[in-house]
């Protein structure tokens, strides 16, 4: 009776038959825990907890809606693309469940291990393939016999398409996928053991008139280094740490401990590269300015003063007396 919500007729009614003798106590007891026992399949082992199922899932809600801007803008028609289910099971299964002939493109998604399969449903396949080539996007299935030219238009659209899968996994992990094969026949691919654990991501897909499911297949060796970052916790931390704000005070604190430079010009002169390869000691340079102007003092290289020079404490020095007024920077900083 765990997990069912009782109306309160039923729990009067529940009452009654205990108090009443009709039920007992005891055999409520004995059943519940005889319900506690559950059937386990060790050729189909759960991997994954709900909650690493629920972010694979939410990854790859993003990255449908990836695909549905691309494959719109590529293909110039009705896209809608949307994540169905997400579900564990043995990668041979798996295998079982997919056409005969379809569309396979196997991945490698550096730095992580393995590989990821992405199988598109020919009558998708064809209607995007339809598309590019001036058609209205009709389905048709002959996968057996693709030409050279379809594989290669084929294998170009989908590696393209799956530079999204980058994107959509970014708040995880930096991956860089690659279309390392294409293939038709499912039973000539063999990724992992067909005990391994998949997860396997089905997208409902609409292109125009035609209709199919593209799937995901995710091996556990794929995922096991970053399975700890697919946990609610992780997101939380994650969105926690990009929500925290810089105080003002803190921040204008390091930025007064910055250093910078500052010079005073005395004046500049322009020569042409002749005169520059002749000068020679004891030769003078006219400078642009009059000995009793005052000199240019920039903060780095923007002007921001002007002042007068002499000396303090037997050391050269500059007296500023005004700000520097002209000039793009004049104000700003």
């Amino acid at each position: 009776m765990s997990g069912e919500v009782l109306s309160q007729s039923e729990i009067d009614a529940l009452l009654s038959a205990l108090s009443t003798g009709e039920m007992d106590a005891d055999e409520l007891k004995k059943e519940q825990v005889e319900k506690r026992v559950k059937v386990y399949d060790f050729r189909r082992a759960l991997r994954f907890s709900k909650d690493q199922i629920r972010s694979l899932t939410r990854i790859h809600e993003n990255f449908a809606r990836l695909l549905t801007t691309f494959f719109s803008a590529q293909l110039r028609t009705y896209v809608n693309i949307t994540v169905a289910s997400a579900d564990q099971i043995p990668y041979e299964e798996f295998i079982r469940s997919i056409p005969k002939m379809t569309i396979l493109n196997v991945f490698d998604v550096e730095p992580l291990e393995g590989r990821i399969l992405m199988e598109v449903n020919p009558n998708i396949a064809y209607a995007m393939m339809d598309r590019l080539l001036g058609g209205k996007g009709a389905s048709h299935n002959k996968v057996d016999s693709l030409t050279e030219i379809e594989t290669r238009i084929m294998s170009n659209m989908f590696e393209k398409a799956f530079e999204n899968f980058r994107e959509a996994w970014g708040s995880i992990s930096d991956i860089d996928p690659q279309l390392s094969e294409f293939e038709i026949n499912p039973q000539f691919l063999q990724m992992v053991s067909p005990n391994e654990t998949v997860v396997v991501i089905s997208l409902n897909t609409t292109i125009g008139e035609a209709s199919g499911m593209i799937n995901i297949c995710i091996p556990h060796v794929v995922l096991e280094p970053i399975i700890p970052k697919l946990s609610v916790k992780y997101w939380m931390q994650s969105d926690k740490k990009q929500s925290l704000p810089i105080e003002n005070s803190v921040l204008q604190s390091e930025i007064q401990k910055a250093d910078v430079s500052i010079t005073a010009e005395i004046g500049s002169s322009e020569i042409s590269v002749q005169d520059f390869l002749m000068l020679d000691i004891g030769d003078v340079i006219e400078l642009n300015q009059q000995i009793d102007q005052p000199l240019l003092i920039k903060v780095g290289d923007i002007p921001k003063f002007v002042g007068q020079p002499g000396k303090l404490n037997k050391k050269l020095a500059i007296q500023v007396f005004d700000t520097f007024k002209g000039g793009d920077d004049d104000g700003e900083r």
